[in-house]
């Protein structure tokens, strides 16, 4: 009987990775299985594309077909027909468990349950900070509800263990089904012991069969400096407890932080506005302005005006990742006196007659008028 060649019922090239060869065979299980399909010869198509997967999945059968190409397996018997690959006794439970879900047609659920070492679940907790506590750093104590570990059971849910008489301690069934396309195996998790393996001549009374019990505690976490707004942070291991031993979830804190009524905050950097008397923009002054660290003193020149900008290096907020701190903005802002004495007044009138005020910008633009 003449065959098609596997690589071409697939629609894979002969380098095709193992991803790709699963991804191929994934769409026509979808399209031609039996259950799912009403086009003409699907049942036929479909028995082809699982011979073709049962080869190309397993590297050494490709490897033999890729050297003998069908005459590999001449002589074998079996759902695949006189003269064709047997793939009676391959398990395709696991991928038709992914395309169809647990119990569908041939597939049934591949979960072993219990069986194996699951992590527990993470936990997200949002804590909110002062500014200062954002940019120092500092130790917060964090109330969690959370789940641990029974203790008078070791996680276990009982007490006498013994294997299970369905399953003999594997924690899954195996049963078998035959078509008119071959004998199908499913593997499915144990009723009995829940995919355990185990069963116990009596539930723990403590955590009534569960293997964990709900705890609400106190957690000292330190944090670091720098953080902002929407970072979050892990705290290894102390999130829900896990399952046959396997390891505890995380925690992860999502910060939200305060504004500061003086500071401004960009990334590592902050900006601060510093307020001026119109005295002491025209003639300059020497201003104490406060930083993160302390007042420093900042000398500002004549002639400034409102929007000029001032950088101190390094006095910004540290980042958390590099260590690196960013800078300080000092923006300047002269304030106008709303209200004036006759005094005041007539001093500003003498300066305007003076022509102090009569500036290059005012000029060019009184051009245009």
């Amino acid at each position: 009987m003449n065959k098609k060649d596997y690589y071409e019922v697939l629609g894979v090239d002969k380098s095709a990775s193992e991803a790709e060869v699963k991804s191929a065979f994934r769409k026509l299980a979808k399209k031609y299985h039996p259950d799912v399909s009403k086009e003409e010869n699907a049942a036929e198509k479909f028995k082809e594309a699982q011979e073709a997967y049962a080869v190309l999945s397993d590297s050494d059968k490709r490897a033999q077909y890729d050297r003998y190409g069908h005459a590999a397996f001449d002589g074998a018997a079996g759902a695949g027909g006189a003269g064709g690959f047997d793939f009676s006794g391959f398990d395709f439970s696991d991928i038709f468990s992914e395309i169809f879900g647990g119990g569908f047609g041939f597939g049934g659920s591949t979960s072993r349950g219990g069986s194996h070492a699951t992590k527990g679940r993470d936990l997200l907790k949002r804590i909110t900070l002062t500014f200062e506590e954002a940019v120092f750093g500092c130790t917060k104590e964090i109330n969690v509800d959370t789940t641990e570990t029974c203790d008078d059971c070791d996680g276990k849910g009982g007490h006498g263990e013994k294997n299970c008489s369905e399953c003999h301690g594997s924690g899954t069934v195996i049963s078998e089904q035959r078509t008119m396309f071959g004998v199908f195996q499913t593997r499915t998790t144990c009723d009995t012991c829940k995919g355990k393996g185990k069963t116990y001549e009596s539930a723990c009374s403590t955590c009534h069969g569960k293997g964990f019990v709900k705890v609400n505690k106190d957690i000292k976490v330190r944090i670091p400096a720098g953080v902002d707004t929407g970072n979050r942070l892990r705290v290894a291991g102390k999130g829900e407890a896990g399952a046959n031993g396997g390891p505890n979830g995380d925690i992860y804190l999502e910060f939200s932080v305060k504004e500061h009524p003086l500071y401004e905050r960009e990334d590592s950097d902050i900006y601060v506005t510093l307020p001026l008397t119109i005295t002491e923009a025209v003639f300059g002054c020497k201003k104490e302005v406060p930083t993160l660290y302390g007042n420093v003193k900042l000398s500002i020149p004549a002639g400034s005006s409102t929007g000029d900008k001032h950088r101190l290096r390094s006095k910004g907020i540290e980042d958390p990742n590099s260590g690196r701190k960013g800078d300080m903005y000092i923006l300047l802002k002269v304030i106008i006196p709303k209200k004036l004495t006759k005094e005041q007044k007539k001093l500003f009138e003498s300066l305007e007659k003076a022509g102090l005020e009569d500036h290059t910008e005012i000029r060019e633009f009184n051009q245009y008028i």
